[in-house]
């Protein structure tokens, strides 16, 4: 197809992680010959203070068409809103002039609302990945249902979701079940050795590993520290264990985690270190070797499984997702995280694991979301007005 009939899809990244997950679906249209890629980078991608990960886009052979900057030095409530309020003038102004056909957006966070209500204005069809998950302790989970109601076709990751999407309005022949692309990511990645890893790390791994990866919960406003102190307590009476942590997301009370996450390290320099940001090969590498991925994070229950390790999930952030049986919940309580850890280390649950199957696991998503989003293409530019699937009626 000549360049100019090629079709473009821009593809929206705000943070590392819906980076990690989208990069293997941006290659795929990259390679196409019907379409053209645009990438609009934003959020924690040109933040210093978050890694600068735009430099890891750029590094896996993508060029950023836009790259809009939105953090302020702020992480309150009223912030994050003005945050969004930048988002929508940016990214709004960023569609128009790439004239884009098509906008990809993942999942859930602030800045993806405000890119998807930039391209509703713009009158850019959505192409929505990873909705109709349930995620109760974050207020992701408003943002992700309001995202699912603007877009036009839905990349869902099992049949539970697909029929959520389908539960809130949203046609049927749109909704596809292709599975987590971070899952098919995994194998892509030629993962380091352990000698390997702890050069580039810098940083010894000892009998008992542990990743740690928590965010703000937050759906109740500003983190109260109280919650995540807990976390740092039980880390401190177990013993043995080596401690790598991920710093947070650039979310309403991620600095105080931040500051809380500097101050341990500094106390346990034997056994702990932080990380602003790993990007997708060392954070998997890591996730290679540790034991579990303890924390709140989703990749512990969509990505974790994977590696047949286990997940210590700590708190409401991720009530309502589909879980393999490699994760262990708990509250944000020092001696039911420590009761977790006993039992991830338990005889019982550590031959368990070794039959784990990632539930959110399937064949040939990333292409298998590029063919489908060819064959619709027609359907949804021509569609007009978006119908509302009405499941009552069909009773």
């Amino acid at each position: 197809m000549k360049e100019e009939k090629k079709i473009k899809i821009c593809v929206f990244t705000g943070t590392r992680a819906d980076y990690g997950i989208l990069s293997g679906l941006m290659g795929e249209i990259k390679k196409s010959r019907d379409f053209k890629l645009q990438i609009i980078a934003s959020g924690a991608h040109l933040s210093v203070r978050h890694g600068y990960t735009i430099n890891e886009i750029e590094s896996d052979g993508f060029f950023a068409d836009k790259k809009v900057e939105i953090l302020l030095s702020s992480d309150t409530p009223a912030g994050t809103a003005k945050s969004m309020a930048l988002g929508v003038m940016g990214f709004s102004e960023a569609l128009g002039e790439l004239k884009s056909d098509l906008a990809v957006i993942l999942g859930d966070r602030y800045e993806a609302m405000a890119m998807a209500a930039a391209a509703v204005m713009q009158n850019v069809p959505i192409v929505h990945i990873h909705g109709g998950e349930l995620t109760h302790g974050s207020m992701d989970e408003m943002f992700r249902h309001a995202i699912t109601k603007m877009s036009r076709l839905h990349f869902v990751s099992t049949e539970e979701y697909r029929r959520r999407v389908i539960q809130m309005g949203e046609t049927p022949a749109f909704v596809y079940n292709v599975g987590a692309p971070g899952v098919e990511n995994i194998k892509k990645i030629e993962l380091l050795s352990k000698k390997e890893l702890e050069k580039a790390l810098k940083f010894k791994f000892g009998g008992k590993n542990i990743l740690v990866c928590y965010h703000p919960q937050t759906i109740s406003g500003s983190e109260k520290i109280e919650k995540f102190s807990e976390v740092l307590d039980a880390l401190e009476k177990i013993n043995g264990v080596k401690i790598i942590f991920t710093m947070p997301n650039a979310d309403c009370g991620g600095e105080k985690i931040r500051s809380a996450i500097k101050d341990f390290v500094a106390k346990n320099k034997e056994r702990a270190i932080a990380f602003d940001s790993l990007g997708k090969k060392l954070y998997f590498s890591v996730m290679n070797i540790v034991d579990a991925l303890a924390g709140n994070s989703s990749s512990g229950i969509i990505e974790a499984p994977s590696f047949k390790i286990g997940t210590v999930n700590i708190g409401r952030r991720q009530d309502g997702r589909a879980r393999s049986e490699s994760v262990i919940d708990c509250r944000a309580d020092a001696r039911e995280i420590i009761k977790a850890f006993e039992k991830l280390y338990s005889e019982e649950f550590q031959k368990k694991l070794a039959g784990v199957k990632n539930i959110y696991e399937k064949k040939d998503t990333a292409a298998n979301i590029v063919k489908i989003i060819k064959k619709m293409y027609v359907k949804i530019k021509s569609s007009g007005e978006k119908a509302f699937y009405d499941i009552n009626a069909l009773k």
